[in-house]
């Protein structure tokens, strides 16, 4: 290309190019497969390798010279020992005055470099311009070459926006930290990754760069922007304009990402790890990203969103979403905060804890997933019982999301057998379910007979506590109140007055209270009563049938045993089972919990 102000003296036809001279030319120079005719003797005396070339070829008498370049750029040994100022000198001036110190003209010049890496790194071009740029990034935009963003117009070297040219005298208010991210986003996955090792031993911020690696990667990864929740990009620059995407590859991509993110909390930064994970479990990258994955979001799993934990199941899995894998992240948080599970559930530093809130934010997150997962019919007892039960019992001051979850579960698999229902609903302690809680368990016909009983005797043992505590404030306010003082102001009279009326009104709405629990009280004990008398008779009834029965025969006078088929039919149109009986008298009842030997009842 001929400088500004010059015209070159080449012109082209076809494959061929030739220049404008009124000689003849005498050799042809190959460059994949483009002939360019030229003069030998100027080549010869500013050309090392040309010159080699033609003293091997000294005997030929051909009038034209034929000289193939293969494998091109190759080293022409254009140096200064074949003429001052020679093409090498030339280069590295132009290199060290124009490219390294222009930003568009640096990211092109790396750019450029892609399909030649090695040779590139050997003339330490690629390390030049990397350093440049991170050099550029660290510095004010300002001083090194304008127009530098676009954002929806150019920019005079004052930040006054251009029109055709013209300096408006508006200036642009933006200053933004992330102005590079387009353009460092077009070059390739290893020249990326090298420039960020290179920003970070410069000392740029974490988080700046983490996000231009989340900008990266957005552009790249399909998808993870949706799952990111749509963050919008950012203005084009005048350099992107000149440059075309690169060519990733998208295993290398994720494990390249892997290396170079920081150790870093966030909510927006656990979404985006999520996002990576669900990628890295379409593309079946190998164990040790996805392992690497897992851990990350795992320490940092209180910042997680629900719908961040439900990942489709891209397996051969007959589940809908990969509990297994989330699974893997709550244990990475149980050994991130080792310390909560040498708490005691019933001590007074489980609230204290710096660890206490964390846990008691993914435990609320994993009860909703748990509960949104359990509608699946594939989904097995245990697994649904191992995600339960991943967490210390600690972390949980109520079991209210849990119950949920497993009458969720119970409901969409009815084939449960007892044995089955009552291994799940060990993993509840009925004495952590709230009232409401307690009195829906009370009433949940898919909960086996035992559970019912348990949370019935729970749930009488909380309002006895509760009607104890209502006589105990009664007796504490209906004392003589000798400690109060009578002023002798007429102020003080109308106060005093006035405290015993707020006084008599609280101790009315006391005893409503406290006569509406004595009522309540009385009703559970004899409905539970009732349920133990109707579990008596019908034992008794059982045993009776199952002893053989003796009928009068009219021969004799004799006493016969009954046909077994009548007992049957006695059976049937008689005394119901102990089940029906129990089910009949079973009564529409509040709350209780945990779970106690059947005996106690």
């Amino acid at each position: 290309m001929a400088p500004p102000g010059k015209t070159s003296g080449f012109h082209r036809e076809g494959d061929h190019w030739y220049y404008s001279s009124s000689l003849q030319s005498d050799i042809t120079v190959v460059v994949d497969e483009v002939k360019f005719h030229l003069h030998k003797f100027p080549l010869i005396s500013r050309c090392g390798k040309i010159a080699t070339i033609f003293e091997d070829c000294e005997s030929s008498t051909d009038k034209t010279s034929t000289v193939p370049l293969e494998e091109f750029p190759d080293y022409l040994s254009m140096t200064d020992d074949y003429g001052e100022d020679n093409l090498l000198s030339k280069s590295e001036s132009y290199f060290h005055k124009h490219i390294l110190k222009d930003w568009k003209d640096c990211i092109l010049a790396l750019q450029s470099c892609e399909l030649v890496i090695l040779r590139a790194d050997k003339l330490q071009i690629i390390s030049r311009c990397i350093n440049a740029l991170s050099v550029m990034i660290c510095t004010d935009p300002s001083l090194f070459g304008w127009p530098m963003m676009m954002y929806g117009s150019l920019q005079s070297p004052g930040g006054s926006i251009l029109w055709n040219g013209i300096n408006t005298g508006a200036k642009i208010q933006s200053n933004e930290s992330n102005w590079w991210f387009e353009d460092v986003s077009y070059l390739c996955v290893e020249l990326f990754e090298r420039l960020i090792q290179t920003m970070e031993a410069k000392g740029i911020s974490p988080e700046n760069l983490a996000r231009s690696i989340m900008y990266y990667c957005k552009k790249y990864l399909p998808g993870l922007g949706r799952w990111q929740g749509g963050q919008s990009g950012l203005s084009r620059t005048v350099a992107s304009f000149s440059m075309t995407p690169a060519n990733v590859n998208q295993d290398a991509l994720l494990r390249s990402v892997i290396k170079l993110l920081p150790e870093k909390k966030g909510k927006s930064f656990c979404r985006f790890l999520l996002g990576l994970l669900r990628v890295a479990l379409i593309l079946g990258v190998n164990n040790t990203c996805q392992d690497s994955l897992e851990r990350r979001i795992g320490i940092q799993l209180d910042l997680a969103t629900l719908d961040g934990l439900l990942i489709p199941n891209y397996s051969d899995s007959d589940t809908l979403y990969n509990t297994d894998c989330v699974e893997r992240m709550i244990r990475h948080f149980v050994s991130s905060e080792p310390s909560i599970a040498s708490i005691s559930p019933l001590s007074a530093d489980l609230d204290t804890s710096p660890s206490s809130g964390r846990f008691k934010r993914v435990a609320k997150l994993v009860d909703n997933y748990v509960a949104e997962v359990a509608s699946d019919v594939n989904l097995k007892p245990g697994k649904l019982r191992a995600l339960a039960e991943a967490l210390p019992e600690s972390s949980r001051s109520l079991h209210d999301g849990l119950y949920r979850a497993l009458d969720i579960y119970i409901k969409a698999h009815p084939w449960l057998s007892d044995k089955e229902r009552e291994q799940l609903c060990n993993i509840i302690d009925f004495q952590k379910l709230s009232i409401d809680a307690c009195a829906h368990a009370s009433q949940n016909e898919r909960l086996p007979l035992r559970i019912v009983l348990q949370v019935l005797f729970f749930e009488q043992m909380q309002l006895r506590t509760a009607l104890a505590g209502c006589l105990n404030v009664l007796d504490a306010e209906s004392a003589p109140t000798a400690s109060l003082a009578i002023p002798n102001e007429a102020a003080g009279q109308r106060a005093h007055r006035d405290g015993w009326v707020t006084v008599v009104r609280e101790n009315q709405v006391l005893k409503v209270d406290m006569e509406r629990m004595r009522s309540r009280v009385g009703e559970l004990e004899e409905e539970f009563s009732k349920i133990k008398e109707e579990m008596k008779k019908a034992t008794k009834s059982n045993s009776y049938l199952s002893s053989p029965r003796l009928v009068p025969r009219g021969n004799g006078g004799k006493l016969l045993p009954q046909a077994l088929d009548a007992q049957q039919d006695v059976i049937e149109s008689g005394t119901p089972t102990p089940r029906a009986s129990v089910e009949q008298a079973r009564p529409s009842i509040k709350n209780p919990r945990h779970r106690k030997s059947f005996s106690q009842f």
